[in-house]
């Protein structure tokens, strides 16, 4: 019998996992997995039971939570020469990978994806010796994510981030940064950045409308400086994914970055949690992972459950 590693963060999104987790083990049976599961307790526990079950060599690894979670999961097994096969359960605040791999938040179609026999080889980013799934970013705005307290995200959702966004609006500054890609060098005040693995980014769709998540490449984008008024256009304009039409947004398919920002260090967000200071190098790692994915010619039913 394959053997499967349930790795779940009990307060995700309003704690609706614990209610459907005999559910989930039972369907995962009837696929003819052995699962144990393991409880987050704090920050960083994911990646210990991630890299244990990684040298145990289970088959499956599964992540159930938000970005976060997933992010400490592939943390835990980016680095073993075992990788096991892995899957998501989507139950956070954004859950952008998620979305942007198709996976249903309803519970009983996610483990019709769990349960099946889809597959596929994604691409994930090395920043320095860390590593991200969907997105790295640097500069403003992007310290929201883990600045918001975990219980506000658990009562408001998304409306979270958009209140402590709102506050912070008067306080943005530019920031000075070089960055050297592939052989190329930019300089100048940006905003922020993004280094972009899918399209989805922050509850919006359509960020890298480029991005595929098994290209080998990562999409650079800059957002240089700009009024405020400009840069909520800009945000507007990303909605309607006309933002490549914008000259202050560049826009960069590439395999490494080197990014530093000047005079100080600046704190990079890797899947929405803390992910360490300038300066970083990053790398796309091609086809890192085997991810249980929706099979694009099975219509899963995502309204029971």
């Amino acid at each position: 019998m394959k053997r499967a590693r349930l790795i779940y963060n009990p307060t995700s999104g309003r704690e609706k996992i614990r209610k459907y987790l005999p559910y989930i083990l039972e369907r995962l049976e009837q696929a003819g997995y052995e699962t144990s599961t393991h409880a987050t307790t704090g920050p960083g526990d994911a990646v210990r039971a991630a890299k244990e079950a990684a040298e145990r060599q289970y088959d499956l690894v599964i992540a159930a939570g938000g970005d976060g979670t997933v992010n400490e999961v592939i943390n835990g097994l980016a680095a073993s020469e075992h990788r096991p096969m892995l899957g998501i359960i989507p139950c956070g605040t954004s859950n952008d990978f998620a979305r942007a791999m198709g996976i249903p938040k309803k519970i009983k179609a996610c483990c019709d994806v769990l349960c099946g026999s889809h597959t596929l080889l994604i691409d994930i980013g090395k920043a320095n010796n860390r590593y991200f799934i969907n997105v790295a970013a640097g500069g403003t705005m992007t310290e929201l994510t883990y600045e918001v307290p975990s219980k506000l995200k658990t009562v408001f959702g998304y409306l979270a981030y958009l209140i402590f966004g709102v506050k912070k609006l008067p306080t943005l500054r530019p920031y000075h940064v070089k960055i050297e890609y592939d052989g190329n060098n930019y300089e100048g005040d940006i905003f922020l950045f993004f280094l972009c693995n899918t399209k989805a980014v922050g509850g919006f769709d359509k960020v890298a409308p480029l991005s595929n998540v098994d290209d080998g490449l990562l999409d650079l984008i800059i957002v240089e400086k700009m009024t405020v008024p400009k840069l909520v256009q800009a945000g507007i304009k990303t909605i309607s994914s006309k933002q490549l039409k914008d000259a202050k947004i560049k826009y960069h398919q590439v395999k490494n970055v080197r990014i530093t920002f000047e005079p100080k260090q600046m704190p990079i967000n890797l899947d929405g949690e803390y992910g360490g200071d300038t300066p970083m190098e990053f790398a796309c790692l091609h086809h890192h992972f085997q991810l249980l994915a929706p099979d694009p010619n099975i219509q899963f039913n995502k309204r029971k459950r």
